[in-house]
C-alpha cells in the first residue's frame, strides 16, 4: 500500500476540495495520488484473491 504520508495527503486534499477546492496543481496532484492508490490496491487485491484456495466439503 502506499505510505501513510501519502495517504494523509489524500485525504487533506479531498477536505479541502470539500471545503475550499482546489487549485489547478492540487488537482492535479490529487488524480496523480488518487491513481497511485488504486494501482496499489488492485496490486493487494490481486494477490489476495491469487492465494485463496477454494475447498469443497464432500
Amino acid at each position: 500500500m502506499l505510505g501513510k504520508e501519502k495517504l494523509d495527503r489524500i485525504n487533506a486534499l479531498a477536505q479541502k476540495k470539500k471545503t475550499v477546492g482546489l487549485t489547478d496543481e492540487e488537482t492535479i496532484e490529487q488524480l496523480e495520488l488518487r491513481e497511485k492508490y488504486l494501482e496499489a490496491f488492485r496490486k493487494n487485491f490481486k494477490k489476495q484473491l491469487d492465494n485463496v484456495e477454494i475447498v469443497y466439503k464432500d
